[in-house]
């Protein structure tokens, strides 16, 4: 009788089925020579989504763009914790600009590379939802008009974490802020407000746009790569979940960043030039109570009387972008 002996890994991202993976084919992140480009030493919140989506994000442009890459960083959470003066946690070239004019600044540095014949260095600007949904919001646009060539990646943690967690453009309806507060007749943020900067940004009609989710590494990584392949204008925005502005656990935050997609409420998609091209479907249909209820912000939807209008509005949303989006694929 001839046997074969076997060999089982306990090896996390370097395993597909208990057999090692090639080279090419491992997550950025499991490479221990990755660039690190977001190193320890920072003072970011205990699971900080932020953190995890700016490290994910950047180690795979530099990993893209053999290393050359130059950063450009909007004012915010990603640029208090990561410089406090005299220190920084960032290895690679990075600036830090004003709240609203990252992505003028991120022009600027790739016109001075242009006339200087650099195509070799590539240009990533990046910055949260309030510098770049709301306050460079002009700039931004601006650049993708102009169809600059610059990778814009905003980290969506749905508020103005840095100053007090106030409400934003990109804050969901019903969510508690501290100018949303959870009181009246009609508690936390209204319905009817806000922006949806990815569809903006397929207005544009820009090379490339994408969504993404810290909860889903390879679909981020993979995302990134394929942004650094196209020249011009190009972005991508990543839900980031946020401990303290959220209300959550902070061992909750890859979790609530997984349900944010698996029930619909933040769909995962690709457009090309203003068209999507494809969407991530949902693994495992979850009721957007189960992503609610994790969330101190949302705490009023339930307690001390359960309002299941504004629940079930939730939830047409979550299923709007199911449709919209194809989010269930063929099913």
């Amino acid at each position: 009788m001839t046997t074969t002996p076997l060999k089982f890994y306990q090896i996390g991202s370097f395993a597909v089925g208990n057999r090692l993976v090639t080279a090419d084919e491992r997550s950025t992140q499991s490479d221990a020579d990755r660039t690190n480009a977001l190193t320890s030493g920072h003072r970011a919140c205990q699971g900080c989504g932020e953190a995890l989506g700016a490290r994910y994000a950047l180690d795979t442009a530099m990993r893209a763009a053999k290393d050359q890459i130059i950063a450009v960083n909007a004012t915010g959470c990603l640029e208090v914790f990561s410089t406090p003066y005299p220190e920084s946690s960032w290895r690679i070239a990075w600036l830090h600009s004003l709240f609203g004019n990252a992505p003028a600044v991120a022009s600027g540095v790739a016109a001075a590379l242009k006339a200087k014949g650099r195509t070799d260095i590539r240009v990533v600007g990046q910055g949260g939802d309030g510098a770049t949904v709301d306050i460079g919001f002009g700039a931004l646009s601006g650049m993708f008009e102009r169809n600059d060539d610059v990778l814009y990646i905003c980290y969506d943690n749905e508020a103005y974490m840095n100053t007090g967690v106030q409400r934003s453009g990109a804050t969901p309806p019903a969510a508690r802020t501290a100018t949303t507060q959870a009181v009246g007749s009609a508690p936390g943020n209204v319905f009817g407000q806000g922006k949806f900067l990815p569809r903006i940004a397929m207005a544009h009609e820009i090379p490339y746009v994408a969504t993404a989710s810290i909860a889903d590494l390879r679909d981020l990584e993979a995302k990134v790569t394929k942004a650094m392949e196209y020249r011009g204008a190009r972005y991508i925005h990543i839900l980031v979940p946020c401990p303290l502005g959220w209300g959550s656990a902070s061992c909750d935050t890859i979790k609530i960043a997984r349900l944010a997609t698996q029930s619909g409420l933040f769909p995962l998609f690709e457009a090309v030039n203003g068209e999507m091209i494809t969407s991530t479907p949902i693994r495992k249909k979850v009721d957007v109570e189960e992503y609610l209820k994790l969330q101190g912000r949302y705490s009023h939807l339930f307690s001390p009387k359960r309002n299941d209008e504004v629940i079930n509005h939730l939830q047409r949303m979550a299923d709007k972008n199911i449709e919209r989006y194809n989010l269930m694929g063929d099913m």
